[in-house]
């Protein structure tokens, strides 16, 4: 979600990994261990929760969380809590990083000690506060002063055990005095509406001999200050909880009568010290917070259109988003922004297959092929996670469902056994989930994303033709990637890829671990199965799945995911069969003259021709190039009063089909729909019913080459294109490429050496990959431009918002350290420019 701005759209998002605690205190108990999990904040709204780990005072979570922000907030809090059974969690200490805070610890390790977790300081929320002092002439007319509070209003105030019941207290303090006065409780609101203003006697009506008035005045106003706390109006015995409060001084309305502004509420300081930091352990955390600022999409032309063209650059090394892969310290950096961008823009296959292809030839062990964290890989990951998030749920949540609820114990450890389970029983009920598991994935080929599909050809393609003598490499290069890199951590754990609402209970963890340590191998092809297991329980419960079969299984299964539509003449690739089987046609009426009747006929769907003969094994009788299948779809019974029928569309006719049933309807239309899906001429409309004695039975058009009237059902479920703003990764590209600017200038520096110097390469070039030096400074040269541009047009909305802004806005509240700190930033940067 995106706030408005003048011209500009900003976007908040967070990327966490919690790493693990240490040194936790010790339980008060003869246990002494404790069950915790972390929960990430943003105030003290909850908005992540990682598992728990049972019995441990230094449990490791290896967790990852991302999230777009839609609001906004002071504090990223973490909280450790101890599971209770029979009572409330309870919260052993907290980490909280204020907002102004979070670059200083930008994609790094860190480890933050504890603090202690008290009620007073758990604070959030503003309030809307104007003070006015005034003159007042009594009865005896004598002169002095009052204080007009008015509290408007508060915004943001947390939510304390489900209800939030909020007042107000206003208070005016000082060295002798203390005059409070509340406000009506608002029921049910985080954001009350007060509108209530409360009068104060500042000075009174009495005489001094030592001192004159004025001076009493001075005095009395400089001492005095007004304190506004928020309570939440609570019914349990403990009395109300504190929300937080604010503290101003009197000596604001020096210069002016009235005063009126936000504020942020503050905690109150109690002075508890009872605990150090360092009794409370450490949490490691990686965090990422990001803060986008995007212009309208025309600022961004020259840059997208320089990133657009990568896959057309030769080498694909000189190319803007190769060079991005380059500059980034992360590889996954890069390549977030740079797939979305991509993906959205259509650009995303030839890209991939474009830089596979460079890296496959600088790879010279097909058993390390696409093994390390590069560019690919990391292309290939995000790629996966955005386009094939659909396929993995209908793929796998109903048996990962299955499995957390049923809590069947699959533990073949003979260690970890527990008393009463029977180590058989165990493996049997694992083996059968395997089993489930691994069917799924294998007869699932057709439901494999079109771009997915696209890409795992183009490795194919490229890691059979750079090792020609290995015949396995051709699936192991995809292998890589569906089993080892997708369905496997989607197994492992589920609730990252939303399989699951929740995090899973210890045991169906380690069922879940089993399971994908066997998929992950089923799906390997490795030739030494037992060897991969560095447990002997897994190596001999590896011994069910030596049978040919299941490496037959995953062979048809890449062969299906890998194949593509596009028929190219010089391809190493044979044809692969997807599907065979007879069927019932009807006569397509090529002849001019003859019956257009129904006969049986043996089908036969390759990768690259879809045909039929009279039977298995004879001389094909019609062939039809997958590029030449305009749509698949189903025929309405009242056609020919015949159920189980297809038709598939070419360009001058279309071949109706019987299959024998309504299963292998479906398959034989999903399979032919998934081979022809990336054809450049697919029909997006057609005709449900046929075509018979002159006119469409479904519309009555009478014209044989009338458009279809009903829209086609080919395709992708959901168009994952809807949700990627280009403008956005574009923007974020640019902040990569504004942050290395120093690289992207050393890498400059590194084509130049290489144009004159052709000797051994320096050291501090080395780490570049540059394979043509001029075409490689040429890009860099307009990436370089390109995000000049770009930083000159945000320190001009820099300017301008500097100059509009008002400190004590809604937007901006006084205590909004932030925006004090982009205050005195741009004070700075204004005195520079003088």
């Amino acid at each position: 979600m995106a706030v408005e701005e003048e011209g500009l759209r900003v976007f908040q998002s967070v990327r966490i990994k919690i790493g693990e605690a240490k040194n936790l205190p010790s339980y008060p108990g003869p246990n002494k261990m404790r069950d915790c999990y972390c929960t990430v904040n943003l105030d003290q709204e909850e908005v992540f929760r990682t598992k728990i780990v049972e019995k441990s005072l230094c449990p490791f979570y290896g967790e990852d969380f991302y999230c777009e922000i839609p609001r906004s907030f002071r504090h990223l809090s973490f909280y450790i809590f101890d599971r209770d059974v029979f009572r409330r969690d309870s919260i052993i200490g907290k980490v909280a990083i204020q907002k102004e805070d979070l670059q200083r610890y930008h994609n790094r390790d860190t480890w933050f000690q504890l603090q202690h977790v008290d009620a007073d300081s758990e604070v959030q929320g503003k309030v809307h506060l104007e003070l006015r002092l005034s003159e007042v002439i009594t009865d005896t007319g004598v002169v002095c002063h009052k204080l007009a509070a008015r509290i408007f209003e508060c915004q943001g105030l947390p939510i304390v055990n489900g209800q939030c019941d909020p007042y107000a207290t206003v208070t005016l303090a000082g060295p002798f005095r203390s005059e409070a006065k509340k406000t009506k409780v608002k029921k049910k609101t985080n954001n009350p509406q007060f509108d209530e203003v409360f009068y104060f006697e500042v000075t009174r009506p009495c005489s001094y001999s030592k001192k004159s008035h004025f001076d009493f005045e001075e005095e009395d106003v400089d001492k005095l200050e007004i304190r506004v706390d928020l309570w939440n109006a609570s019914n349990l015995k403990f009395g109300d909880e504190f929300l937080g409060e604010l503290r101003l001084p009197l000596k604001i309305l020096r210069h002016s009568s009235s005063y009126e502004a936000w504020y942020f509420l503050q905690p109150r300081d109690n002075g508890n010290k009872s605990l150090k930091p360092d009794d409370l352990g450490s949490l490691r955390l990686n965090v990422v917070y990001t803060e986008d600022h995007v212009f309208s999409s025309e600022y961004y032309s020259p840059l997208r259109d320089l990133l657009l063209k990568s896959a057309d650059v030769e080498p694909v090394s000189a190319s803007a988003a190769h060079i991005l892969g380059e500059v980034c310290r992360d590889k996954q950096e890069a390549a977030i922004p740079l797939v979305r961008l991509l993906l959205h823009y259509g650009r995303v296959v030839p890209f991939i297959s474009a830089i596979a292809s460079a890296e496959v030839k600088r790879t010279q062990d097909p058993n390390t092929i696409f093994r390390g964290n590069s560019l690919t890989s990391k292309c290939i990951d995000e790629t996966m996670k955005l386009a094939g998030m659909h396929y993995l749920h209908v793929t796998l949540k109903p048996t990962i469902e299955e499995i957390c609820q049923s809590h069947k114990s699959c533990e073949i450890d003979p260690v970890k056994l527990k008393d009463g389970e029977n180590l058989e029983n165990n493996m049997e009920s694992l083996r059968q989930y395997v089993d489930r598991i691994f069917t799924v994935i294998t007869k699932s080929g057709v439901s494999c994303p079109t771009v997915m599909c696209d890409i795992f050809f183009s490795l194919r393609e490229a890691a059979a033709k750079r090792f020609q003598d290995d015949l396995d490499v051709r699936y192991t290069a995809v292998s890589s990637f569906i089993f080892l890199r997708f369905f496997a951590p989607a197994i492992l754990s589920p609730n990252l890829f939303q399989l699951t609402p929740h995090h899973t209970d210890p045991q169906t963890s380690r069922t879940l671990t089993l399971i994908s340590k066997t998929i992950q191998t089923l799906g390997s092809l490795s030739k030494s199965k037992s060897a991969s297991f560095k447990e002997s329980y897994m190596a001999t419960f590896y011994e069910f799945f030596n049978e040919q079969k299941y490496a037959d299984a995953v062979k048809n299964f890449l062969d299906l995911i890998s194949s593509s539509g596009r028929r190219d003449p010089k391809s190493i690739e044979q044809p692969i069969l997807l599907k065979e089987g007879f069927m019932i046609k009807r006569a397509q009426g090529r002849k001019r003259f003859g019956m257009k009747n129904f006969k049986k006929r043996w089908f036969r769907l390759t990768n690259h021709e879809f045909t039929y003969q009279k039977s298995k094994g004879d001389q094909p009788l019609c062939n039809i190039p997958i590029e030449n299948i305009l749509a698949v779809e189903r025929l309405e019974e009242e056609s020919f009063r015949m159920k189980n029928m297809f038709q598939v569309i070419q360009p001058e006719r279309a071949l109706y089909i019987q299959a024998n049933n309504c299963v292998e309807a479906k398959d034989w239309i999903d399979i032919l729909t998934k081979v022809s899906q990336c054809n450049q001429k697919r029909l997006t409309v057609f005709h449900p019913s046929a075509y018979l004695n002159g006119h469409w039975l479904c519309c009555r058009a009478s014209s044989d080459t009338a458009a279809g009237c009903t829209p086609c059902t080919g395709g992708l479920p959901a168009n994952i294109q809807l949700d990627i703003d280009g403008d956005r990764e574009t923007e974020r590209i640019y902040s990569l490429f504004n942050l290395y600017m120093g690289k992207l200038e050393k890498m400059q520096e590194a084509c130049g050496s290489k144009s004159v110097y052709d000797g051994p390469e320096q050291e501090e070039y080395s780490t570049f990959v540059i394979d043509d030096p001029q075409e490689t400074y040429k890009t860099l040269k307009q990436v370089i431009a390109g995000v000049g541009t770009l930083e000159q047009e945000h320190a001009q909305y820099r300017r301008d918002k500097f100059k509009k802004t008002r400190y004590g806005s809604q937007e901006h509240p006084i205590g909004d350290k932030s925006f004090q700190n982009y205050i005195r930033q741009q004070s700075e940067i204004s005195t520079h420019s003088i």
